[in-house]
């Protein structure tokens, strides 16, 4: 018997001795961290910022962002539901079917921020009133989602071009134009929350203003930029404005489920946050600091979840099923270790890190204790985000997907939030650790899925037959 087949940690030296993969994962998932990182840390700063204004503000900020939240992942759910197909068809360098695919995202994307602007312009209180009823809140939140909204088209043009471009391999020009719409934001909020810059000081709503302009522009620029450089993604407006039916319903299968997925999803966070909000708005502003911690937290796994769904595309559209199932498991091995780092880093950094927020000390001190429970449980949770957006979209497995992400958190995690808080009447850091048992059912069942390799499903077939029949 070998030294390599006798000793665990040979074995697992051979099973990432493999060049091609780290080149892949660092081509594709560098610029995506990086992106990421930067985002995280201008919002960190944003809310910062904001929270120089005390615990309302930022509460309202908070919750303004929940109807963002909601769009944004229900935009995610359109767009990395195409993007599963694209990667696979650019395995192929099929650019007809991605950019009929693009047609298709940007219809979606648009259709669904005009209906959320709809409803953002005309009823904001309303939709703040869901998940407080503080009445200083109300108010502040439903002025800034008013001005805020007005982002949500650009945004959503942004968002599908973006992953669009990704899902090929270029994950540079988002990224640059990100990070410079990022900087703007945070320059802009400086400047007109608190008056520089010879800008009028609106408080709050400066930072709803400053993203609003930082979105419009970005969007400009990505646009002019993918045009000028004739990427793939570049379709012209005749290949925009034309819906195959045959390729369009064909798109749907992988699309919906995880459109459903998210916005099951998204409706359990905002539920969530409904719970926390009604818990006190100290608890509300502690889960608002947590968040932006969090996502720090998270960027390195973002970039590794967001490449491996790109290379196993790539790698089951080129036919190479059992490559595809080794990188995904390549995945799973880093993803883990890593997150046991990140969380001792959340464990030693919350204190100095709250100490920047001008809150109250019951808010501080029920972050403090939500960041030990993040640091504690963030290898299962960034288990769970690399099996489902990594490995069950990339393989294309969007039904089991849309169960795992979708339902798991109305069938344990929001329950679990209703007794905790209403029922119980428990701290926010006790609630929050009872809907964690989430995250261990899925991280349970996840990992008997990508084991099971029943994941693995080719789906560019559904191009191939589209073009067959146009």
């Amino acid at each position: 018997m070998s030294d390599v087949s006798r000793h665990p940690l040979h074995r697992l030296v051979e099973y990432y001795r493999d060049p091609a993969y780290f080149r892949d994962l660092f081509r594709v998932g560098i610029p995506i961290a990086f992106q990421q990182l930067i985002f995280a840390l201008l919002n960190m700063v944003g809310y910062v910022m904001i929270g120089q204004k005390g615990d309302t503000a930022i509460a309202a900020v908070g919750l303004a962002g929940q109807v963002y939240f909601l769009l944004n992942l229900v935009l995610f759910g359109i767009v990395s539901g195409a993007a599963m197909v694209t990667a696979q068809l650019w395995g192929k360098q099929d650019v007809r079917g991605i950019r009929k695919a693009l047609a298709l995202t940007l219809w979606l994307s648009v259709g669904v921020s005009l209906i959320f602007l709809a409803l953002a312009e005309t009823i904001p209180a309303t939709l703040i009133g869901i998940y407080t009823s503080d009445a200083q809140v109300i108010a502040i939140g439903g002025e800034y989602l008013r001005i805020f909204a007005g982002s949500f088209v650009f945004f959503s043009i942004t968002f599908a071009y973006g992953l669009i471009l990704r899902s090929i391999g270029n994950v540079k020009l988002p990224m640059a134009i990100s990070v410079a719409s990022l900087g703007l934001n945070i320059l802009l909020s400086y400047a007109l929350i608190f008056g520089q810059l010879g800008l009028p000081e609106l408080g709050v709503l400066g930072a709803a203003w400053a993203m609003f302009i930082s979105r419009v522009v970005e969007c400009s620029v990505l646009l002019s930029l993918v045009y000028a450089s004739r990427s793939p993604a570049a379709a012209s407006m005749r290949e925009l404005l034309t819906l195959d039916r045959r390729f369009f319903l064909r798109m749907m299968k992988p699309i919906l489920p995880v459109t459903v997925n998210e916005l099951l999803w998204a409706l359990g966070i905002t539920t969530y946050n409904a719970v926390y909000g009604h818990i006190g708005t100290d608890a509300l502003a502690a889960v608002n600091i947590a968040v932006s911690v969090d996502g720090l937290a998270l960027v390195v796994f973002i970039g590794i979840a967001n490449a491996t769904s790109v290379l196993v595309g790539n790698k089951i559209g080129a036919g190479e099923e059992e490559d595809a199932y080794r990188f995904a498991g390549r995945s799973l091995g880093l993803g883990i270790g890593l997150a046991v780092l990140v969380g001792l880093g959340v464990l030693l950094l919350r204190e100095p890190v709250i100490a920047l927020y001008r809150v109250s000390p019951q808010a501080a001190l029920a972050a403090s204790r939500l960041l030990t429970i993040i640091g504690l449980m963030l290898w299962v949770r960034m288990t769970n985000m690399i099996i489902i957006i990594g490995i069950l979209r990339g393989g294309g497995d969007a039904r089991f997907s849309m169960f795992l992400d979708g339902f798991v958190i109305w069938i344990l995690g929001v329950p679990m939030a209703l007794l905790g808080a209403f029922v119980l009447h428990l701290p926010i850091h006790w609630v929050y650790l009872m809907v964690m048992a989430e995250e261990i059912a899925k991280w349970v069942l996840g990992l008997r899925r990508y084991y099971s390799r029943r994941w693995i499903h080719d789906l560019t077939a559904l191009g191939a037959e589209a073009d067959a029949q146009g």
